[in-house]
């Protein structure tokens, strides 16, 4: 039976640092710039979202960051592949997506990168190589399992980074496109945002076996199980991965344990889990403490985190300022981008 190749600390509680890999002071101060760029402007999203000005479902990011963040730093923009589902914020902004086509999208507005029809779970930005946020659970597995086949059928070494959550693992299709990934062997890397609570149910009350990182054990697809509050970690356990799907050698599940602060979505008061466990969390496993920590080690000044968390205030405000002044799309938007004319 296939195991995981390694197993990190775990997102518990912990008033100890867990042991990282090494990082140059400029990685650090990249990786605080874009985990602080998510938390600030999923942040203000939520305002948003309260003052009525995001409409239908907002899934928030905040806890989260040091995934999306940690993941990027394997991927070749424009060429490798990304795709997720619906909670999908923090993956666009760490994509290189422009923090205000993402806003105007939110908001319904044409300013935004699918012209405002896509809203907060389905825009797309093909030139960063982000496939988009799905809003059926599970559904994007199989795309990207579709993207990572294309991969190798043109033979231009990218790899597809399909993310989903701990509920979405137990989705049918999620097996049928690991059986499909490893009788390829395509370059699909699997990362399954553990944050514990699905939609509202404890993994442990919805999954016989928690151990996600085992889920493709039946397969013969490796996997492991990941820190998923420290960024070095994630960005050490994908760039493994990734060295392992670029080589040929098929796809790999990394269970990337996780939390989320706010509730599944801006409806969900979350009453299934206690003030107290999240403030915990917080207080101790928070991912951007983390890195002020390690940046603190490496000498960073203060003067140099202030100007960060500046122009990153600076970045959302202007990225709500031109959402608010873009104007609604012009209903004739309806009837485009239904079809596809391709070449004969």
């Amino acid at each position: 039976m296939a195991r995981a190749a390694q197993k990190t600390s775990e997102a518990k509680p912990s008033g100890k640092l867990p042991n990282t890999p090494t990082a140059t002071k400029d990685e650090l101060l990249a990786f605080y710039r874009e985990m602080v760029l998510i938390r600030r402007f999923e942040e203000r999203a939520g305002q948003l979202y309260g003052m009525g000005l995001i409409g239908g479902f907002c899934h928030l990011y905040i806890g989260q960051e040091a995934v999306a963040v940690g993941v990027q730093a394997s991927v070749k923009q424009g060429h490798d592949k990304i795709i997720t589902g619906y909670r999908d914020h923090g993956h666009m902004l760490a994509a290189g997506m422009d923090p205000k086509e993402v806003m105007a999208e939110l908001t319904g507005r044409s300013g935004g990168s699918s012209k405002g029809k896509g809203g907060s779970m389905h825009m797309f930005d093909v030139p960063t190589g982000f496939y988009g946020g799905h809003g059926i659970v599970g559904a994007q597995v199989a795309l990207g399992t579709g993207l990572a086949f294309a991969g190798k059928y043109r033979g231009d070494d990218s790899v597809a980074f399909i993310y989903f959550g701990d509920g979405a693992a137990n989705q049918g299709q999620v097996y049928e496109s690991f059986n499909m990934a490893q009788l390829w062997k395509l370059p699909a890397i699997y990362i399954i945002e553990n944050n514990q609570y699905a939609m509202g149910t404890s993994i442990e009350r919805s999954s016989s076996t928690t151990e996600l990182a085992h889920r493709g054990a039946s397969f013969g697809i490796p996997g492991e199980l990941v820190d998923g509050m420290d960024v070095l970690a994630v960005k050490d356990a994908v760039a493994r991965a990734v060295a392992r799907a670029r080589a040929g050698e098929g796809p790999f599940i990394l269970e990337v344990k996780t939390y989320r602060y706010r509730g599944h979505s801006m409806s969900d008061p979350a009453k299934y889990r206690t003030k107290e466990e999240v403030d915990e969390v917080k207080k101790t496993r928070d991912p951007i403490d983390h890195v002020k920590a390690l940046m603190e080690a490496a000498k960073v000044t203060e003067d140099e985190i202030k100007a960060i968390d500046n122009e990153i205030k600076a970045i959302v405000a202007e990225a709500v300022q031109f959402a608010q002044e873009s104007p609604e799309p012009d209903p004739s938007e309806l009837y485009t981008d239904v079809y596809l004319e391709a070449a004969q």
